[in-house]
């Protein structure tokens, strides 16, 4: 959620930043709820001066053993009308939060302008892809070497889920375990949550209202649960409604978790094989920093990211999004796309994202200065990496003439063996 006060201090700028993403900003009902706010707030002000008067007369008026019945009248006449006015106070801000959740965060002065993905900029390259006559995809290749089977998961699950087996899923396992240790070993301290989580959590990072038909969703007695689509939902929820110490931050957590989303605005894209699922793993960077440290923070948990593409010989690309093609909550994004053979293509495979204040005023995250009071501090997050699309990358890359998988050298101790074949 963006800060107030930018509307009420810069309100041209904002629309402008809001606008070079696609956002037509809605003023006639900001300047209406941002009004009926703030004459509500004031009417109450003004009530509660006047009763505090009248307090302070009937005070003088017992000490003085006068009658202060007219007094005392009013006093009960104000404290219903003061009732009343707080119940519309609340309301106003009620309508005042949900409009400003429905507002996009406001890109970086650094993002390029751009209405889609022809908007971004390619940052750098990596490796050189491997020359491969006539490349497979990862279905054709994972069907013959008896590692993927597309059939039997729709047979139990129906369309975008799949079932590894033998070596597959020991390749799967393998670039969990594999990405969990060098992250932790980079110094992001590993948790383990809840796959499931309350609406607030979700709302937290930005994810509800606007995208609930991107969620899965279950009931426990009368309480909604929601599947987490990534474990940046539970992971920046565990410091909600607190205050860090500054010395705390930078603060890194990584986590290995399950993914589930429903996909509903890609019918039509990537239906075949697992580069976009219901289910799937992921191995989530998420760090909390100060405003000061952030720009910097961005840049290095993109380069760990991009330390496990390399580690796994994949060459790769990193890509700055423009203004149009950026998620709802973040100010500046870059996207890791892997190259994949069978494409003759790079795709993503992480978002590294720097929100802002954004998510931690939706979660009310704060951390106190040493010497000031207590302010909204920023966060970060992105796929370091995602597994699925990760396990496709290294079969389609690996790919030998003999039909074989050659396995990364980083990943030999994990499997246990140099080729799937």
């Amino acid at each position: 959620m963006l800060d107030p006060n930018l509307f009420r201090n810069d309100l041209d700028s904002v629309i402008r930043g809001l606008a070079s993403r696609g956002f037509e900003f809605d003023r006639e009902t900001y300047q209406k709820l941002d009004s009926e706010r703030r004459r509500v707030i004031q009417e109450a002000e003004v009530l509660k001066a006047e009763r505090n008067r009248v307090s302070d007369e009937v005070a003088k008026l017992k000490r003085a053993k006068e009658s202060a019945d007219h007094l005392i009248t009013q006093q009960r006449d104000m404290g219903d009308r003061l009732k009343n006015l707080e119940t519309a106070e609340k309301a106003a801000e009620a309508a005042f939060k949900d409009f400003l959740s429905t507002i996009p965060n406001v890109p970086h002065e650094s993002v390029p302008v751009g209405q889609d993905e022809h908007g971004n900029v390619e940052m750098k390259r990596w490796g050189a892809p491997a020359v491969i006559e006539q490349p497979k995809d990862h279905v054709e290749l994972g069907t013959k070497l008896g590692i993927l089977d597309l059939d039997r998961a729709a047979k139990m699950s129906g369309a975008r889920f799949s079932v590894l087996k033998g070596m597959g899923a020991k390749l799967e396992r393998a670039l969990i375990n594999f990405m969990a240790d060098r992250q932790s070993a980079a110094g992001w301290a590993e948790v383990m949550t809840p796959y499931m989580v309350l609406p607030h959590s979700v709302y937290g990072v930005g994810q509800l209202p606007k995208f609930e038909q991107d969620l899965f969703k279950t009931m426990r007695g009368e309480d909604t649960l929601y599947l987490i689509s990534t474990a940046e939902v539970p992971v920046t929820n565990l410091y909600r409604e607190e205050i860090l110490a500054e010395d705390q931050l930078p603060l890194r957590h990584c986590a290995f978790t399950p993914c589930f989303r429903s996909e509903a605005g890609s019918y039509g894209k990537d239906t075949k094989g697992i580069i976009r699922q219901h289910q799937f793993h992921k191995v989530e960077l998420v760090a909390f920093t100060t405003p000061e440290q952030a720009l910097a923070e961005h840049e290095h948990l993109t380069a760990c990211a991009e330390a496990i593409l390399e580690a796994l010989e994949l060459p790769y690309r990193r890509v700055l999004l423009c203004t149009g093609d950026m998620g709802f909550s973040s100010r500046k994004t870059y996207d890791l796309e892997v190259w994949l053979p069978s494409q003759k293509t790079y795709r993503e495979i992480s978002s590294c994202s720097w929100f802002g204040d954004f998510q931690a005023r939706r979660a009310n995250i704060r951390f106190r200065p040493k010497d000031g009071k207590p302010q909204f501090l920023h966060t970060l997050n992105g796929s370091g990496l995602a597994v699925g699309r990760t396990w496709v990358a290294v079969v389609e890359n690996g790919q030998q003439p003999d039909g074989s998988i050659r396995i990364p050298k980083v990943l030999v101790p994990y499997v246990g063996a140099e080729s799937i074949g």
